[in-house]
């Protein structure tokens, strides 16, 4: 994630406490040195919608293999002893699962801060004041455009008024929540209308991510590079202007780190010191950090680098613990926590790997079939990341 508020106009969440302090620079197996990774956790692969893009391929019935509870609190036993700081409850949709609030209290109890990535639409009155009670920290809601359009997506007439209705329940219940938006190619002329959609229903956050190419998701779908630097100026421009007005709003973009450069290339067109101060923030990050400060845990438990990437399994923790697992000698991990004398093409010559680590592994698996290949979704040129 890259917190566009944050680097730009100083606005302040839990997430740059584990993003852009000292403490992350150059650790390899967590968020922090003492710490373990931030897991997105897909509890199920259940979902009661089929969303086009979905990284899953989630359908609306039940799969075989589903940690039960009692393996799945052991599991989160395992995350507090390893001081994992946040885990996503992620699917599938996390709230079909019927033992979700009993594990996401049993998390909270262990000292892990608990968010939730929905679609939003199962978010009842009820369930919200139940979120808010158990203190979520954060519920994120994929949202994919207004009206229509998020009805496409979603493949379910009704699914936009239902999933405000969940963002409305939440706030209701002075619940933080946030819009998740998945750029691409079929609603990139959207991204006004979901700030106009933020202010109107006063929602505090906003994550814009890239494509990534995984289960539905294809690159087919993608916008060009060309459209990806005009979202990201907008969204820049944007984050500056609720600045200016004095409206604290936080605007993130996810999924591709070369988002990180070139906002500090456009700072530096602008002001030198402030970016410089950003990239010492982005240093101190080091960019994707997939198999490093973030994992995934899938519904059967098996333990990947990250959701997207589910071609790559480094054991299942109903076989052997979870930190044996993420603390062990699996040659995929080893590489991608020392990956920049391995990464080719584009991304092996670029000067800023510092920032960027080398973007999205799992993009240059499904384009190029090696995971050690140039991310085909950086947008920048030639010329900006020669050495």
């Amino acid at each position: 994630m890259l917190a566009i508020s944050h680097l730009l106009a100083d606005v302040e969440s839990f997430g740059d406490n584990l993003r852009y302090t000292e403490r992350s620079r150059g650790h390899r197996t967590g968020t922090h040195a003492g710490a373990g990774p931030v897991v997105v956790w897909s509890v199920t692969r259940s979902c009661n919608l089929k969303c086009m893009h979905c990284y899953a391929n989630s359908e609306n019935k039940r799969y075989e293999g589903e940690l039960d509870t009692a393996a799945a609190l052991q599991l989160i036993d395992e995350m507090a002893e390893m001081k994992v700081p946040v885990i996503l409850f992620s699917g599938g949709e996390p709230l079909v699962r019927p033992d979700i609030f009993q594990l996401a209290e049993y998390a909270i109890g262990k000292g892990i801060r608990v968010t939730f990535s929905t679609n939003g639409t199962l978010i009842d009155p009820a369930k919200a004041r139940r979120i808010k009670e158990l203190g979520i920290g954060y519920v994120g809601i994929s949202l994919d455009g207004v009206g229509a359009v998020h009805d496409y997506f979603r493949c379910k007439d009704g699914a936009f008024a239902l999933a405000m209705q969940g963002v409305r329940n939440c706030l209701e219940q002075g619940q933080k929540v946030g819009l998740r938006f998945t750029m691409n190619r079929h609603n990139i002329a959207q991204l006004p209308l979901i700030f106009e959609l933020m202010e109107e229903e006063g929602i505090q956050r906003a994550c814009f991510y890239h494509m990534v190419y995984s289960g539905r998701g294809s690159i087919e779908d993608d916008i060009t590079h060309d459209e990806t630097r005009q979202a990201l100026d907008y969204i820049f421009d944007k984050a500056r202007d609720f600045n200016r007005r004095g409206i604290e709003k936080e605007l993130l973009t996810v999924d591709n780190h070369a988002d990180a450069v070139y906002l500090y290339l456009k700072a530096l067109e602008m002001n030198e010191e402030k970016a410089s101060g950003i990239l010492r923030k982005l240093r101190m990050n080091g960019g994707n950090r997939t198999g490093i400060a973030i994992c995934n845990i899938d519904h059967q438990g098996n333990v990947h680098p990250d959701q997207f990437t589910q071609e790559i399994t480094f054991g299942n923790v109903k076989e052997e613990p979870f930190r044996e697992i993420w603390m062990g000698t699996h040659p995929v991990l080893a590489g991608l926590r020392d990956r920049k004398p391995l990464l080719k093409g584009r991304c092996g010559g670029c000067k800023y790997l510092d920032i960027c680590n080398g973007n999205f592994r799992s993009r240059s698996i499904a384009v190029h079939g090696d995971i050690w290949g140039d991310d085909p979704a950086c947008f920048l040129t030639d010329e900006e990341i020669r050495a």
